[in-house]
């Protein structure tokens, strides 16, 4: 029997991409809701029952009650909402966060996706905690620029109408400056960091694509040039499939397109960048689709992993 799959919120934003990426692949199928039924919660509520495993592609509280509904019927689910991803009981569903964690994935009921910000950070910086080259306790400064569809169909008909006067905006617009930002946790949590970290995110005039940027004084380095930093991550991530660590240099120059935050775009990718200076400061770096590896082909990854297929199985590279 083909294993059967259910999107719950298949018409928003990470629902889409979900969809489209599972669409055409012929070990799986897809259970789906008429339009009509889409918003009622028994049709939902038993296309979760009939599905082998559920996607929730949805807000945190209906997310909730999704994710209730699959534990009584006792289909595994992976969230990709913010409810449940620093909840007890929830694997967080990054399959290259350390050694084990694919396994942890596979034999799980309940995945938390990971948010596109978050799984950043933690893919630059948890290697170098475990390996004592950071330490927990040490502030992190964090700036991040997103494409505009990270903040769902809103954001997007924001962005895109003439009238507000944002599209082609020239510069980056810094945003949640007045709240604590809802992938701050799992960053603290999975980062294995003893403070949050200080975190400036930014929406560019552009619908996908993401940047992260991370900058290490060299007073807070200590011993730890960027070649151990750039030795560490490269280690760590040697033979995976869609963390990529770029080559190094003792004197990068990338060029205006060389961090264009739309370089994974279209791909399950990540692509990590250790930047020494002169200095000694140095500045950790990731690139990703927001809604590629940073959200749909993750969340895809762990539906693999749950249905013992390859886990690279119908992600573009």
């Amino acid at each position: 029997m083909t294993p059967k799959v259910y999107i719950d919120g298949h018409v928003g934003t990470t629902g889409l991409r979900v969809r489209e990426w599972l669409a055409d692949r012929k070990d799986v199928s897809l259970v789906t809701v008429p339009d009509a039924q889409r918003k009622d919660a028994a049709a939902r509520e038993a296309a979760v029952a009939a599905a082998d495993v559920a996607v929730l592609c949805l807000p945190d509280d209906a997310s909730r009650d999704a994710a209730a509904w699959a534990e009584a019927a006792g289909t595994p689910v992976v969230d990709a909402s913010t409810a449940h991803r620093v909840a007890d009981g929830w694997v967080y569903g990054l399959p290259e966060l350390q050694p084990g964690q694919r396994e942890a994935i596979a034999g799980a009921r309940r995945i938390s996706n990971p948010g596109c910000y978050a799984q950043a950070l933690i893919l630059l910086v948890r290697p170098l905690v475990d390996a004592g080259l950071l330490s927990p306790d040490r502030p992190l400064h964090v700036h991040a620029i997103s494409g505009y569809s990270g903040g769902g169909r809103t954001m997007i008909e924001k962005w895109e109408a003439p009238e507000e006067g944002l599209v082609g905006l020239p510069f980056p617009a810094p945003y949640a400056l007045e709240r604590v930002h809802k992938h701050v946790p799992e960053m603290t949590e999975y980062a294995r960091l003893a403070n949050e970290p200080q975190f400036l995110p930014a929406v560019g005039a552009f619908r996908c694509g993401m940047r992260v940027t991370l900058p290490l004084h060299a007073a807070e380095l200590g011993d730890a040039s960027g070649k151990a930093l750039w030795e560490t991550l490269s280690e760590r991530y040697a033979g995976e499939t869609f963390v990529r660590v770029a080559p190094f240099a003792e004197r990068p120059d990338p060029g205006e397109h060389g961090l264009d935050p739309r370089a994974c775009n279209d791909t399950n990718r990540i692509d990590l960048h250790v930047l020494p200076h002169p200095s000694g400061h140095v500045a950790l770096v990731a690139v990703l689709d927001n809604l590629g590896k940073g959200a749909c082909g993750n969340a895809i990854q762990s539906v693999n992993l749950l249905l013992g297929l390859p886990e690279a199985a119908g992600l573009p590279l």
